[in-house]
Formats: structure tokens, sequence, C-alpha cells
């Protein structure tokens, strides 16, 4: 088995997966669904649903040495969930612009510089999301607004909270266990990781 990895869409790795047809399903306000019809590499086919999404930012805000978080229902889970501050892209908008944004409008807290950390991808095997992953410790008090479909509330948590909301479950999405652990290692190094 090949650990070999391909980086761009374009790359023909042997693995690479052609579109044969797309299928569109469901046309949404934040998400689209697709079914793809593809060629294998053996030469046969197989369908793949898949989720389109125009992309995300997520900050890891840190004021007076604790991380900014906020606490809302997440439907898809059927509880309330305790997150770093994030949203999706507007169409257009440059993932600095809105990661800035998203920080203010959901925490009351503007960014006086920022930086980026990393993009990932959130469920690759089904979804084409990424998020933009920016850090924040320069920050001054701002204007909160959230959306108007949106209810939350926000906390800042020092590190061993941030480890007890993990351990309970209150901390269970994927941008915010990476957000902890990159800002452990930047406490401890003063650095981002590789």
């Amino acid at each position: 088995m090949s650990t070999e990895r391909s980086n761009t869409k374009n790359d023909k790795h042997p693995f690479y997966e052609e579109t044969v047809s797309t299928d569109k399903k469901f046309e949404g306000k934040i998400i689209s669904l697709q079914v793809d019809t593809v060629r294998l590499p053996g030469g046969g086919t197989a369908t793949r649903e898949i989720v389109k999404h125009p992309g995300a930012v997520a900050v890891i805000a840190v004021h007076e040495g604790k991380l900014l978080v906020v606490d809302q229902f997440r439907k898809p889970l059927e509880r309330m969930q305790v997150e770093i501050p994030a949203g999706k892209l507007d169409a257009g908008e440059e993932p600095e612009q809105a990661a800035i944004r998203e920080l203010e409008e959901e925490t009351g807290f503007k960014a006086r510089s920022i930086r980026f950390v990393r993009t990932f991808a959130t469920s690759p095997g089904f979804a084409d999301e990424l998020i933009h992953l920016y850090f924040t410790d320069d920050l001054e008090a701002g204007e909160l607004n959230p959306d108007d479909d949106e209810f939350l509330n926000g906390e800042a948590l020092s590190p061993e909270q941030a480890d007890e909301y993990i351990a309970s479950g209150r901390i269970c999405d994927a941008k915010t266990l990476l957000a902890v652990l990159v800002w452990r290692h930047w406490r401890q190094t003063g650095e981002f990781g590789a």
C-alpha cells in the first residue's frame, strides 16, 4: 500500500479519481450536495456523495492568558457546544478579514493584529470545506454583533478549564480541539508548531 500523497487537485496520482459526471441534488444557503460518478484507478466506476462548502475561518483568540470561546446550541448534535469563534466565508471575502469580522461579531473583541496558523480540511471523506485558522493575542474592545439567527454566550477559558471541557465533552469539535493543542504548544514554545 502506497503512502505517497498528492497535494493538489490537478496531480495525476495513481489513485486519482476522474469525475465522469456530477448530479446536483441540493442547493442550500450554506452548503450544496452533489453525487459524482468517478472512474476508479482499476477502471471501474463508483459514486461519491460530496458536500460543497464555501470555506470558513476560526480564531484562536487569547485575552489575558485565557482562550475566548462561545457556547451555542448545535442542532446537528442536539446540544450546547463550546467552540472557538468561527464562521463561513462570505462570497469574495478574504479569510483574514473574515476571521477579524467573526471574532468581533461573536466575542465583542477586535483583533489589532492577527496571524495565520494553518488551513485544514474538516471532513475530506465527504466535504470540501477548508477552515483557515488564525491566532491573535492583540485585542481591544469592539462590538458584539452576532448574526440574527445566532444565540451564544462568550467565555474565557484557562488552560485547565479547556482541558476539563475536552474531558467532559463540552469541547468536541475538531477546530476547537486543534485550537487548544496549538494554544498549548504556543504557550510552551512561542511557536505554532510544524
